[in-house]
C-alpha cells in the first residue's frame, strides 16, 4: 500500500466478509455489505480506481452439517444459497464488480498456490494434536461438529470459535468438555497429525503491521492482545471430505481449514474481475502482489514500496482476529500485499434486543423487500444510524421516523419544492450565477465528503447530502422566493438558481448511499448520462437550462404499515418462545442506551482497574447509603466510601473479592476520604468480581 491519503494513484480493492452459504440473509448481515458498497462508490467518486469484490463461503462444517440434515451434497446445498445471494445483493443496490465463491476453479487453484508457497518458504510444519472423535459415529469431529466450553472465558463455544463469549479463535483440541453435535454424546480426544502455519514466523511482522493498519479502532487495537507473548500456530487442515484438498498426493485425507481458502477468495474474485474486464481496466496483480525481496524479506517494519494496491476490508465484529492476525500472515508468507485498512462494524440488534434467528427476533432481507420498501431507504438507515464501529438497533418505528423525517421531510422536500418552483417559473434553471454563500456551502460539503473517504467515515458519507439539504431548506425558508417573484424578480431567480445548484450537489453527494434515488434526482434535473459518472467537482457546474416537472423522491411510510410489521415480528418471537427456543433467555430488563461516544484504546490503558478484597466494612453514621470500606489491592490498603448500606449486609462484606477503579480522583464524603471506587452493576449494586483467584492488585485489562 502507498501510505498516502486516499485517493491514491494505486488501484484499490474493497471487500466484505464472505457470507456463509448456509442460510438466508437478514438485516444484520446486510450492514457490512451496504457499507462496503457505499465506500466503494465514494472512492470512485473521488477518483480512486476501485474494485469491489466478494464471494460466497462454500466450505466448512456449517455447510456440511446443514447439507447432511437436508440429505443433499454440500456443494448442491451451498450453491443454492450462493445463487440466492447473487440475486439478493443487487436488490439492495449492493453491486459487486465480481461475486464468486470459494469452491470455484480460480479459488481452488490460487489457494493451493498459497499453501505451496508457504511450504516452499518453510512456514508449514506438522505435529500431533488432540482432535475430538465420536466413537458412536466412528468419525472425527472438526469445528462445528463439536461443542463445549471455552478454555479462556468459560462460555459455551464451538469447535473453532468462542462465539458466545470472548470471540477467540480456538484450535482443535482446545474446547473443554467436548460434545458431538452428530449424536449429542460426549466426544473424546484422540491423537492425529495435522498441518500448521507457523504464525510465530510472522510475530515481529504482525506487530509492525498493526502499527501501520488503518480503519476502525477495534480492528487496530483488539488484535494486539492476541499477538502478545507466544503466538500460537494455526492449524490449517481438517478431517473432512468437503473443502479444498491439501496440496500433495500424500494428504488426500485432509482438506484445508475454511479460514484458509475463504480470505483467499478476495484475491481470486479480484483476479476473476480482471479476467472479465482486462488488465488495462483493472490489474489484480498490481493490487495484490509485491515483488522481489520485499515479498519475503525480514525487515518487517520497513514501509512498502507503494507499487501495490490499497486493500480495504469491511467485516463483522466477530472475525477481527482472522483478518488482522491470520490473513496478513498468510499474505506475507505467500508474497502478497498487506491490507491497508480493516473496518469492523458493530453488532445489529432488533428493537433494543440482540438479533436472534432462533428466537424469531430478526428482520429478513426478503421480508423488507416484500413490503415494497425501496432499497435505498434501508441503505441510508443502516449506514447513518450510528458510527460504523458502534452497535446499531433496527426498529421499524425508528425506520419510519428517520425515513419520514430525514428523507421525506428534509432531502426529498427540499429537492422537490426547489425544482418544482424552478420548472414552473423558469422552465428549469434560472439565468443567474450561484451566490457566494451557496457556492461555499457546496465546497464545504465536497471537502467533508473527501475527508470522510480519507478517514473511512461511512456515516458521514451517507449523511452529507441530507445535511446539505437541511441547509437548503433553511435557505429557501429565509429567502421566501415565492414572495419575490413579482416585486424582486432578479432576487427570486438568484434564490432558485441556488436551490437548483444545491439539488444537483445533493444528487452527486447522495449517490454512494442512495444510488438509485440519486439517479432519479439526476434525471429530474435533466442532466445527461448517469449520476455515477461525474467527479465531485461537477456539483458546481451549471445545471441544465430546462427540465421537466419533478416527482417526489420519497414516499411517506404509513403508521398502519409499521404497526403490521411490528405485530408480525411480535408473533414470530412469540411462536419461537412457544416452541421452546426462548427457554434460555434471561429475564428482560430495561437497559440504558449505549453511549455513542467511544474512548480510544490508549484512553482505556490510562484507566487503572485492580483486583481487590474488602478487609473491613462499617456503616457511616448519618448517611443513609454510605459504607466505609478497607480494600486490600496487593500493593496497599485503600479506604473507599461506597453506597452499599441499603443493598448489602455490611457484616458480610469483609472477604468479598471486588474490582476497584484505583486512579479515581480522591473525594471526601461525610468527613471520610474515599480513595478509589468499587465497581458494581445496576441499581442493586451487583459487585463485580473475578471468575478465578487472581492475585490482589492484578491489573484488569
Amino acid at each position: 500500500m502507498s501510505h498516502e491519503q486516499l485517493p491514491t494513484e494505486q488501484p484499490a480493492v474493497v471487500t466484505c466478509g464472505l457470507p456463509y452459504a448456509n442460510g438466508n440473509l437478514h438485516v444484520g448481515h446486510l450492514r457490512s455489505y451496504v457499507a462496503g458498497d457505499l465506500f466503494s462508490r465514494a472512492l470512485r467518486r473521488v477518483g480512486q480506481q476501485t474494485a469491489f469484490v466478494c464471494g460466497s463461503d462454500m466450505h466448512g462444517t456449517p455447510v456440511a452439517v446443514n447439507a447432511a440434515e437436508e440429505g443433499v451434497e454440500p456443494r448442491e446445498f451451498a450453491l443454492e444459497y450462493h445463487e440466492q445471494y447473487k440475486e439478493r445483493f443487487p436488490q439492495f443496490n449492493v453491486e459487486f464488480d465480481n461475486y464468486g465463491h470459494t469452491d470455484d476453479e480460480t479459488n481452488t487453484e490460487l489457494t493451493q498456490e498459497f499453501v505451496q508457497s508457504w511450504i516452499e518458504n518453510d512456514h508449514i510444519h506438522e505435529k500431533e494434536i488432540q482432535v475430538a472423535y465420536d466413537p458412536d459415529a466412528d468419525q472425527w469431529l472438526p469445528d462445528r461438529y463439536v461443542e463445549g466450553t471455552c478454555p479462556y472465558c468459560g462460555e459455551k463455544a464451538r469447535g473453532d470459535e468462542c462465539d458466545e463469549g470472548c470471540q477467540r479463535h480456538l484450535e482443535p483440541g482446545e474446547v473443554e468438555d467436548p460434545t458431538s453435535t452428530l449424536t449429542g454424546n460426549p466426544a473424546e480426544y484422540r491423537t492425529r497429525e495435522h498441518k500448521f502455519l507457523r504464525l510465530s514466523d510472522f510475530q515481529e511482522y504482525l506487530q509492525g503491521f498493526l502499527d501501520r493498519l488503518e480503519g476502525t479502532e477495534r480492528a487496530q487495537s483488539q488484535p494486539r492482545e492476541w499477538i502478545e507473548g507466544e503466538l500460537e500456530d494455526l492449524c490449517i487442515t481438517r478431517d473432512m471430505d468437503w473443502g479444498i484438498d491439501y496440496p500433495g498426493d500424500d494428504q488426500k485425507d485432509l482438506v484445508l481449514y475454511v479460514w484458509v481458502d475463504a480470505p483467499i477468495e478476495y484475491v481470486s474474485s479480484t483476479k476473476q474481475y480482471t479476467d472479465n474486464v482486462g488488465a488495462d481496466v483493472f490489474d489484480w496483480e498490481q493490487a495484490w502482489k509485491i515483488d522481489g525481496e520485499q515479498a519475503h524479506g525480514t525487515h518487517w517494519d520497513d514501509e512498502w514500496s507503494g507499487t501495490s494496491g490499497e486493500i480495504i476490508h469491511l467485516i463483522g465484529p466477530d472475525i477481527i482476529q482472522h483478518h488482522c492476525v491470520f490473513w496478513p500472515a498468510m499474505l506475507r508468507g505467500a508474497g502478497y500485499n498487506e491490507p491497508r485498512a480493516v473496518l469492523a462494524t458493530g453488532f445489529v440488534g432488533i428493537d433494543g434486543k440482540s438479533l436472534s434467528t432462533s428466537r424469531g427476533r430478526a428482520v429478513w432481507a426478503s421480508e423488507y423487500l416484500d413490503e415494497g420498501f425501496h432499497p435505498d431507504l434501508f441503505r441510508y438507515y443502516t449506514a447513518t444510524g450510528s458510527g460504523l464501529e458502534n452497535d446499531v438497533d433496527f426498529s421499524w418505528d425508528r425506520f419510519q421516523q428517520r425515513v419520514n423525517g430525514e428523507l421525506v421531510g428534509n432531502l426529498g422536500n427540499f429537492c422537490y419544492r426547489g425544482l418544482l418552483f424552478a420548472q414552473r417559473n423558469y422552465d428549469g434553471t434560472p439565468d443567474a450565477d450561484p451566490s457566494e454563500e451557496v457556492t461555499e456551502r457546496i465546497e464545504d460539503a465536497i471537502e467533508t465528503f473527501e475527508m470522510a473517504v480519507a478517514e473511512y467515515d461511512v456515516r458521514t458519507l451517507g449523511q452529507v447530502a441530507v445535511d446539505l439539504a437541511d441547509f437548503g431548506n433553511e435557505y429557501i425558508q429565509q429567502n421566501e422566493p415565492w414572495n419575490l417573484v413579482d416585486d424582486e424578480p432578479e432576487e427570486a431567480a438568484q434564490v432558485i438558481r441556488d436551490c437548483v445548484q444545491l439539488a444537483k450537489a445533493c444528487a452527486l453527494l447522495m449517490q454512494p448511499v442512495m444510488p438509485e434515488k440519486a439517479e432519479d434526482l439526476w434525471a429530474q434535473l435533466g442532466e445527461d448520462g448517469s449520476v455515477h459518472d461525474p467527479e465531485l467537482s461537477a456539483a458546481l457546474e451549471t445545471p441544465p437550462a430546462e427540465f421537466d416537472e419533478p416527482d417526489e423522491l420519497f414516499t411517506q411510510v404509513e403508521d398502519e404499515t409499521i404497526e403490521a410489521l411490528n405485530e408480525k415480528l411480535r408473533e414470530r418471537v412469540s411462536e419461537s418462545a412457544d416452541d421452546g427456543d426462548d427457554d434460555d433467555e434471561e429475564d428482560e430488563v430495561d437497559l440504558p442506551a449505549l453511549e455513542a461516544d467511544r474512548i480510544s484504546f490508549e484512553q482505556f490503558q490510562d484507566i487503572d482497574i485492580r483486583v481487590g478484597e474488602i478487609t473491613a466494612a462499617e456503616p457511616i453514621d448519618g448517611a443513609d447509603e454510605l459504607v466505609r470500606l478497607e480494600v486490600d489491592i496487593g500493593l496497599e490498603q485503600r479506604q473507599v466510601v461506597a453506597g452499599l448500606k441499603q443493598l448489602h449486609d455490611t457484616d458480610d462484606l469483609p472477604g468479598t473479592r471486588v474490582v476497584l477503579l484505583a486512579n479515581m480522583e480522591q473525594a471526601e464524603l461525610f468527613g471520610y476520604e474515599s480513595n478509589g471506587m468499587v465497581l458494581a452493576a445496576g441499581e442493586e449494586a451487583d459487585l463485580l468480581t473475578t471468575h478465578e483467584d487472581a492475585a490482589l492488585g492484578t491489573k484488569i485489562r
